[in-house]
């Protein structure tokens, strides 16, 4: 399954003339092209879907659908295992 998961925009950084940041998924952080979101600034929530963050979100709903995805057990099958606890 590939679900668009909330994270929160910890940095920006250029890699080969592509916006990218490091997004933190309740523990767990990953590099995220920016590319389609150009206007979120660090501290900002982001919806990613297969490496790219396709929306700016606010905190409650992040929230919300992180709580929601930790209780169906999805957050283990779409960021791995360190993602569980």
């Amino acid at each position: 399954m590939c679900l668009g998961i909330p994270g929160r925009l910890l940095s920006r950084f250029d890699l080969h003339g592509q916006p990218m940041g490091r997004v933190d998924f309740g523990g767990v952080v990953k590099a995220i092209c920016l590319a389609y979101v150009p206007e979120i600034a660090v501290g900002e929530y982001t919806i990613v879907h297969v490496g790219f963050a396709i929306a700016v979100v606010d905190e409650q709903s992040a929230m919300a659908s992180l709580e929601l995805f930790r209780q169906m057990g999805l957050l283990e099958e779409e960021l791995g295992p360190e993602s569980v606890g």
